[in-house]
């Protein structure tokens, strides 16, 4: 990922609407959701869902895939992997930086 990658998606995400629909997207899996779906459990309106799926899917964070007469988004979980990556890249200069006695959270 470079530089310019991971400004577009931290953008993307740092608004409340969007960063909710993809924390969604995210907790929905590779199965992801329609519009529809979305917008009933974040209680979002269409049109405005809409504008913000299509900031996600231009920061390349969800991918949207036609399947019939239906719209289905997922999220880019490969590409939220790369930007947590070059996020931590140096972290800590290369020591484990997990403050003491903290869990960290892996699961997906």
């Amino acid at each position: 990922m470079n530089e310019k990658s991971a400004v577009a998606a931290l953008g993307a995400l740092a608004q409340e609407a969007r960063l909710r629909v993809f924390r969604a997207l995210v907790g929905a899996g590779p199965a992801g959701m329609t519009p529809g779906a979305l917008s009933a459990l974040l209680d979002i309106p269409g049109s405005t869902l809409s504008f913000h799926l299509k900031e996600l899917v231009h920061a390349s964070l969800v991918t949207v895939e036609r399947e019939g007469r239906n719209l289905h988004y997922r999220p880019a979980l490969g590409h939220m992997s790369e930007l947590l990556v070059y996020l931590t890249a140096h972290c800590c200069m290369g020591e484990p930086c997990a403050p003491r006695g903290a869990k960290r959270q892996t699961t997906c």
